[in-house]
């Protein structure tokens, strides 16, 4: 009785924690170059003395789709988006490198170039920084060229370009920020055969039907393994009346 108690006990909590990754998969199903998360379920043994006859299911985070979403033209001259497989390279919080597919830029404090989440996009030297400016040019190649104010309209500067790599989906792991990174926490080597697409942006690759499929199906997952927890509590409730009877 125990061994099926036990089992529905963590099947229920471990469906809870995979509802959870994809409740948040489909509240980024509109966010630009969002991967979604994979998660699987297998049973492991429970270790420890008169415990290996005992088994227990766990949800993990088996990866990342690494798929690409759809490509939506903006105009905006901020706005790029990777062709093909790539990844964009920018600065966390705690000043290691990290990595993302979301080319929605911004200019910050100081001219500083970042995500919309205000993460600075990083080029040769680190953070790229732009000077004021009337026009701002991103190349398929990452170069950031601008019309200095009052200059010329066919005057463009070279300023810096940004740090495009390319990694096996295998090698990346995403954090519980958000970002993206190697496995092995090393920095990836800019790759010039990344190209960009100006003037637009890539979709999340998060289809809404099917994690509404997926919320369907976990939340009658959820539910068996509450009436087997149900069915364990009736049948020792018997096995006991059984006993004091016989008693």
């Amino acid at each position: 009785m125990d061994r099926m108690l036990y089992i529905a006990m963590s099947g229920a909590k471990q469906t809870m924690l995979a509802q959870g990754a994809n409740s948040n998969n489909m509240a980024n199903a509109n966010t630009a170059g969002f991967r979604a998360d994979l998660a699987s379920f297998r049973s492991m043994p429970v270790y420890g003395p008169g415990a290996p006859t005992r088994v227990y299911a766990m949800a993990e985070r088996a990866g990342i789709d690494s798929s690409s979403g759809t490509v939506i033209p903006t105009g905006r001259a901020l706005d790029v988006a990777i062709k093909d497989s790539g990844w964009i390279a920018i600065q966390s919080p705690d000043g290691s490198e990290a990595y993302t597919r979301a080319g929605n830029f911004k200019l910050g404090a100081g001219g500083i170039l970042s995500t919309r989440s205000g993460y600075p996009v990083l080029g040769n030297g680190g953070p790229i920084a732009l000077p004021p400016a009337e026009k701002i040019e991103i190349g398929t190649d990452g170069t950031i060229s601008i019309r200095g104010i009052g200059q010329s309209a066919s005057t463009l500067t070279v300023i810096d370009r940004i740090k495009l790599v390319n990694i096996k989906g295998d090698d990346l792991v995403k954090g519980a920020d958000g970002l993206i990174r190697t496995m092995d926490g090393q920095d990836a080597v800019a790759d010039a055969s990344v190209n960009l697409i100006a003037g637009a942006l890539e979709s999340s690759n998060v289809s809404a039907v099917e994690s509404m499929v997926s919320m369907i199906t976990l939340a009658r997952h959820y539910e068996a393994q509450v009436k087997m927890m149900k069915a364990a509590e009736d049948m020792d409730s018997a096995s006991s009346e059984l006993l004091s009877i016989s008693g």
